[in-house]
């Protein structure tokens, strides 16, 4: 018996299987969400330059999307709790080298190699597919929607926590604080204790070996367009978190509106999460992520396109945060109705390395377009054209199992 079963039941305890998942979410998406805190304090008592500091954070940014795919491929196979002690192990040890990192290699060990990594082996990814397992195909968008809005809940709450902490106990004691909280997650982890499998009733004939399941996934259109609209949604989010806030003060308002501007965004995201995996439970996956990523064109050009104001920017920064993750129900959804929750943290994996190389990206280009145009005019416009792009590719996908799944089924 698993501690997510209880005596008496032969299936898990879903409300303890969702609500460790949750508190997990939230505790490994905050710290990470915070990093842009620790910019100026870290910039100055080290004397780094800020590109230094950006290009760890952009480092942490892909080690997390590369490590992925390999997470999930040890969660499916060995199980969630031990890859998710393994995460911790990386993250807490990324934190603490972090208060010492004297020197450039070591900022990007540590910031950006082993917190990456460690987000990698610990992140929402892994509690969405233990919810895969654990709950009924028709509560599978809903709980990916309550996964993911608990994810944006950290963002949210770690930026003004981590704001106090660092101006009254200063940014190392920070550091030490925070790797206590993610200290907590092989606890948490416990409830979620378990790998996949079949279910008892299966024909052992039908178990599928993972490089078999990477290959039917490959080879299935559906999963290389939601590859590619994964790509565009990295690309969006990483870009607008670092790069909205200088935008807005280039343009005249107050810095602090920057600030307001991310924040609300965390927040709105909870919304549009729940509301997402609601949707994405009732109606078409793949319309409602074309949907999202028009809607977040047509917010991006009415943004740039209208005078800027205190109010343009909090509609902009509230109507992207409705937008902001709410890819993610629909997207994890969809590899679930198409492959199963089988081996879904490791195909869920690769959708998201596309994720973190668009992130990669839209951080690197951000700057270097500015720099040589001193502007962000370029990187708005792409990032218009990318919108309609997703919009474009999601729409034929077809919400439906592979041929072997729909074939066991009819068996």
């Amino acid at each position: 018996m698993t501690a997510a079963e209880t005596p008496g039941r032969t299936g898990p305890n879903i409300p303890l299987v969702i609500g460790c998942g949750c508190l997990i979410a939230l505790i490994s998406f905050g710290p990470r969400s915070a990093m842009g805190l620790f910019f100026q304090p870290m910039t100055e008592a080290r004397d780094w330059s800020r590109e230094l500091f950006a290009l760890s954070i952009a480092l942490q940014n892909l080690l997390w999307g590369i490590g992925q795919p390999i997470a999930g491929m040890m969660s499916d196979r060995f199980g969630t709790w031990k890859t998710m002690t393994l995460g911790t192990v990386l993250y807490a040890t990324g934190l603490i080298l972090m208060i010492d990192a004297q020197s450039a290699v070591a900022l990007h060990v540590s910031a950006g190699v082993l917190v990456g990594l460690g987000i990698a082996f610990s992140s929402f990814s892994l509690v969405l597919a233990a919810f895969g397992r654990a709950v009924t195909p028709a509560q599978r968008s809903l709980a990916f929607g309550i996964g993911t809005a608990s994810g944006s809940l950290g963002q949210f709450l770690f930026a003004p926590l981590g704001g106090a902490l660092i101006a009254n106990i200063g940014w190392q004691d920070t550091l030490i604080v925070f790797t206590g909280l993610v200290a907590l997650i092989p606890f948490l982890a416990i409830a979620l204790r378990g790998k996949s499998e079949l279910p008892k009733e299966s024909n052992p004939a039908h178990e599928q070996k993972l490089t078999s399941a990477m290959a039917e996934a490959f080879g299935t259109r559906g999963f290389i367009l939601l590859t590619f609209g994964f790509f565009v949604c990295g690309f969006h989010v990483a870009f607008i978190t670092v790069h909205l806030p200088p935008y807005i003060a280039d343009l005249g308002l107050d810095p602090s509106w920057g600030a307001t501007a991310i924040a609300l965004i965390g927040l709105c995201n909870v919304a549009g999460s729940l509301i997402s995996g609601y949707i994405g439970g009732r109606y078409s996956k793949p319309l409602l992520l074309s949907a999202i990523y028009l809607s977040r064109a047509i917010a991006i050009f009415a943004f740039i396109m209208l005078p800027v104001s205190p109010f343009s920017v909090l509609v902009f920064a509230g109507v992207m945060g409705l937008l902001w993750l709410s890819t993610v129900p629909p997207t994890t959804g969809l590899v679930a109705v198409m492959f199963g929750p089988r081996y879904m943290a490791t195909l869920f994996g690769f959708v998201f390395l596309s994720h973190q190389i668009g992130a990669f990206l839209g951080v690197w280009l951000g700057g270097k377009l500015y720099d040589e145009t001193g502007s962000y005019d370029g990187i708005w416009w792409l990032g218009i054209v990318l919108g309609i792009f997703a919009a474009i590719v999601h729409w034929p996908i077809e919400e439906k199992p592979v041929a072997r799944l729909a074939q066991q089924a009819a068996e």
